[in-house]
């Protein structure tokens, strides 16, 4: 079974989609983390991303490995851990002109399947029910308002990062710019799945997101056993 959960970024997906996989005892995959270490990979290398040619090349040595055998997951490119690296500022404002590359959705969307093809699995991202698994048993899509959005993430970095020095309106323009790129770009737009069920976290809490994906998977679950 896959379940899918999507959604921009902000709205918290990332620690929803690991304590719902939780809950239910399945595997889950932080597909943004993949488009995040590919580009790691690209500019620890000095690869224009303007360059496609040099990008296809380069991504013939990209290697990328899970560890779940630790309480919390690890990232690998190659030898390297990219774990917490990829969640830096500056690779957040690079991640979605990479994730817009033909090239690089080709390869990680068929990774993507491949993980899926191997048992129940929670896939998070922004084209998870739309593209990659148009067929998931559960689809949701989670939104909230870019000011909420940008407060979160702000708060977040700022716990990880006491002398970070960007600000909340810095994040809020990256937010935004973001959104627009993932909803108007040709390939794999950010979007809603037409079947999926749509939730504002705005005002709710994550236990309380968490709770409406649950009863939700569980209710249709039980149903199909009667």
């Amino acid at each position: 079974m896959i379940i899918t959960i999507d959604g921009p970024s902000g709205t918290g997906k990332t620690t929803i989609a690991k304590l719902i996989s939780e809950k239910l005892g399945f595997s889950y995959f932080d597909t943004g983390a993949m488009y995040r270490s590919v580009a790691w990979f690209l500019k620890q290398r000095h690869i224009l991303f303007s360059d496609a040619p040099a990008v296809a090349a380069a991504l013939e040595c990209f290697s990328f490995k899970i560890d779940n055998t630790v309480p919390e997951k690890k990232y690998f490119v190659g030898q390297e851990d990219v774990t917490q690296v990829i969640r830096s500022p500056e690779i957040t404002l690079i991640v979605s002109e990479i994730s817009a590359m033909p090239v690089v959705r080709k390869l990680l969307t068929a990774a993507q399947r491949d993980y899926g093809s191997k048992g129940n699995a929670v896939f998070e991202g922004r084209d998870m029910g739309s593209v990659v698994f148009p067929h998931a048993e559960f689809k949701f899509f989670l939104t909230a308002s870019p000011e909420i959005r940008a407060t979160r993430r702000f708060l977040e970095w700022k716990e990880k990062n006491p002398s970070l020095s960007v600000s909340e309106q810095e994040i809020l323009e990256a937010i935004n710019k973001r959104d627009e790129l993932d909803s108007s770009r040709e390939l794999a737009p950010l979007c809603c799945p037409i079947d999926a069920r749509v939730i504002d976290t705005s005002s709710l809490n994550v236990d309380q997101v968490v709770n409406i994906i649950y009863k939700n998977v569980k209710k249709i679950k039980d149903h199909e056993t009667l």
